[in-house]
């Protein structure tokens, strides 16, 4: 698989369950870093918050992935907003959901669909998009074959992120991972290039 699914950007949604709040956001994201960000900016516009749960998934693999209850009854919050995230195959997003409670307990039953309901309202105001999964090449080559390299790039077409021309050339190609086979190949073929491949 060289794609996978996300979400273009930051979306919310609300919804009340026996007079408990329930503000969700659905936001994209890239790293552990970026995820740690998003939740403290949370709990601090939302302080008075009862709670402040959320999962996220990060990578094309779907494979880096975590659910936090923050204090609900365990497995009620955390599990049904990454539950939420499975049902859409999404991959590279944080839904967080913030609850104020209402003076009602819900059980863990009403939990898990209170929990459930905030992060699908958050994901049905997103955009849901088709990203690919590409790799950099990096190409070093000597200038006098500057014109094959161009060919080739003219040709297959990938997106051209940096070049430097001297009498040492260095360009970083961006091309979509089953084609990037094909494209290294080619590029080998010129004399004196060098390739450094590097998946994004």
């Amino acid at each position: 698989m060289d794609s996978y699914k996300t979400i273009s950007k930051s979306a919310e949604g609300y919804i009340t369950e026996q007079r408990s709040k329930f503000i969700s956001y659905a936001i994209p994201v890239r790293s552990i870093e970026e995820v740690k960000e998003h939740v403290d900016t949370c709990r601090k516009q939302y302080y008075d918050a009862r709670h402040v749960c959320w999962a996220y998934m990060l990578g094309h693999e779907r494979t880096n992935f975590r659910a936090n209850d923050d204090g609900e009854p365990s497995s009620t919050a955390g599990k049904p907003i990454l539950g939420v995230i499975n049902s859409k195959e999404l991959t590279d997003v944080l839904i967080i959901v913030i609850r104020y409670f209402g003076g009602v307990k819900l059980g863990t039953g009403g939990l898990i669909v209170a929990y459930r309901a905030a992060a699908q309202d958050a994901v049905n105001n997103a955009e849901i998009i088709e990203k690919t999964v590409d790799e950099d090449i990096t190409i070093i080559f000597e200038y006098p074959f500057l014109n094959g390299i161009m060919k080739i790039v003219k040709d297959d077409n990938p997106q051209i992120i940096s070049q430097h021309f001297d009498m040492d050339c260095e360009m970083t190609l961006r091309i979509r991972k089953s084609e990037a086979e094909k494209l290294k190949e080619r590029l080998l073929k010129v004399e004196t290039t060098r390739l450094s491949v590097k998946t994004q």
